[in-house]
């Protein structure tokens, strides 16, 4: 059974995204991050493949706009080496711009496994799959904790539309409790603040919550994408940088960047009350940082698109921190495994964590 307390599936971070298939590049070697992000890309392509899920092969150039930066551009193409990403190529400036005219710098690597997927058609796909192997989908139910009792833990449920009349006066009383054999908390930015709400699990084992939102802006009056490959500056605090990236469409689109905001109380978490609207002012940050690499960018061009949310557990300045995946091992409820920290490249990991839950915790 999969419970959502949205309507639909995949209306968080699932949906809000850039899409790309990564390779494996940017995470440090024997990370989950590595190992998933290698095994899922594999996995996501073999899957769309094998579905008939929109996916395409496109390309990635990660390009050095300065000598400053070449240091970090080798850095990357070792990472990516030991963590097994095959055919990496660094490139001179003039071989990466004779592949992207519009494209000016200095040298790139060239990552050809990466790619993009259409998110929506591989989750409806999925959800098929799951739906064809027994799993009922409950929408509009929200988990609100849970509490142990003996060795199982019980879940408590309430129906969404419940949980929007709150107004806080009276406790949250479950109006369902289910004791399933095995709970996965994959609930994504609200994961944290449900764990926290599992009465008898040791809070000290929960990582804090940061949340990181990324603006999207879509190129307009332009008839032809002046680009065909997935393109990325060197990585900044946060995140990747401002990158232009692709739909299957031939869309182009240019984000995410990176706003540190604060977390929202557990309620209006768990029904995914987060602010969403891009800002047209935030387009001003982008121009000057999108032109260091394409230069030709034109005045107005930016339209606002969409955002995302990063559910990270590391904050502003502190190093990266690896997916946390935590089982009984760690927190010592049996049938329970939280899933903490699970931004990029979650997507392309998606079916590597899944493998690896099943093949762990499934007996």
């Amino acid at each position: 059974m999969v419970l959502d307390s949205a309507s639909t599936f995949g209306t968080g971070t699932s949906s809000r995204n850039s899409e790309v298939i990564h390779a494996g590049i940017y995470y440090p070697p024997g990370s989950l991050k590595a190992l998933f992000c290698v095994r899922g890309r594999e996995l996501l392509y073999k899957y769309c493949y094998e579905h008939g899920v929109p996916c395409k092969q496109t390309g990635k150039l990660i390009v050095a706009t300065g000598p400053l930066e070449f240091s970090k551009l080798n850095e990357l193409m070792n990472r990516g080496t030991q963590n097994g990403v095959d055919s990496l190529k660094m490139l001179e400036g003039f071989e990466a711009m004779k592949m992207e005219p519009e494209l000016q710098c200095k040298k790139a690597l060239l990552s050809p496994v990466s790619g993009i997927v259409d998110s929506h058609s591989l989750m409806l796909s999925l959800v098929g799959e799951a739906e064809n192997n027994g799993t009922t989908f409950s929408y509009n139910s929200t988990v609100i904790g849970g509490h142990l009792e003996g060795n199982c833990l019980h879940l408590h449920i309430v129906e969404s539309k419940d949980l929007e009349n709150w107004n806080g006066d009276y406790p949250l009383q479950p109006e369902l409790v289910l004791v399933p054999n095995l709970v996965v908390n994959s609930a994504g930015l609200s994961s944290l603040a449900l764990a926290k709400r599992f009465h008898g699990l040791d809070s000290c084992i929960i990582p804090p919550g940061f949340f990181a939102r990324g603006c999207y802006f879509t190129l307009s009056s332009t008839k032809v994408p002046p680009f065909e490959h997935l393109i990325y500056p060197i990585p900044e605090d946060g995140g990747l940088g401002v990158h232009v990236t692709l739909d299957l469409d031939g869309q182009l689109k240019f984000g995410p960047d990176v706003e540190w905001i604060d977390s929202i109380d557990d309620v209006s978490s768990f029904l995914n009350k987060y602010d969403y609207s891009v800002s047209a002012s935030r387009a001003e940050r982008f121009y000057p940082e999108i032109r260091k690499y394409y230069p030709n960018l034109k005045d107005g061009s930016l339209q606002p698109s969409y955002s995302g949310i990063r559910p990270k557990i590391s904050g502003p300045r502190q190093s990266p921190i690896d997916f946390v995946i935590q089982g009984e091992d760690i927190h010592g409820v049996p049938g329970l495994v939280n899933l903490f920290g699970i931004e990029s490249p979650g997507l392309t990991s998606s079916m590597a964590i899944a493998e690896h839950i099943a093949s762990r915790f499934l007996k």
